[in-house]
């Protein structure tokens, strides 16, 4: 669980917050788990919605979390680019990405989450879901240039 609290945070102070109040709210919650589906699967819901929740009370602090743009959702060779990165330099890469990026790419690419079940969870729109993940990939691909994993 302290994984997924770490890929929606820049630190790992702010993961163990997340992880904690993760914590809290299972243990408060364990009684409506209906056996369905794994106790895991379960439990990483709900870290994956105490991390947005975090997301949404830092956002109002940041002036760097604008979902403006638009952007259409192509993009090419990226698969190939991140499938020659280890899982550990994959997660210290996005962990760099902006908030809203980063938000955005681990719930549509690592979580499994489309655009419209992101937008409503980030309470944005699914167009900008799309564009922020563009955005995400674009970035993160500039990094891995710059970083000479790939070549230019």
């Amino acid at each position: 669980m302290y994984a997924i609290c770490l890929r929606y945070c820049h630190d790992r102070d702010q993961a163990l917050d997340i992880l904690q109040d993760g914590f809290i709210k299972v243990f408060n919650k364990v009684h409506t788990y209906q056996s369905q589906g794994s106790f895991e699967g379960w439990m990483k819901k709900i870290f994956i919605h105490t991390a947005i929740n975090h997301y949404h009370k830092v956002r109002h602090l940041s002036e760097n979390l604008l979902f403006h743009d638009e952007v259409p959702d192509t993009y090419s060779d990226q698969h190939d680019i991140i499938s020659k990165l280890t899982e550990r330099e994959l997660l210290k890469l996005i962990s760099t990405l902006p908030d809203g990026y980063r938000m955005v790419f681990n719930l549509y690419v690592i979580e499994g989450y489309d655009h419209e079940e992101i937008a409503k969870m980030l309470g944005i729109t699914a167009s900008t879901s799309r564009s922020q993940l563009v955005k995400a990939r674009k970035t993160l691909q500039k990094k891995l240039k710059e970083t000479k994993i790939i070549a230019a």
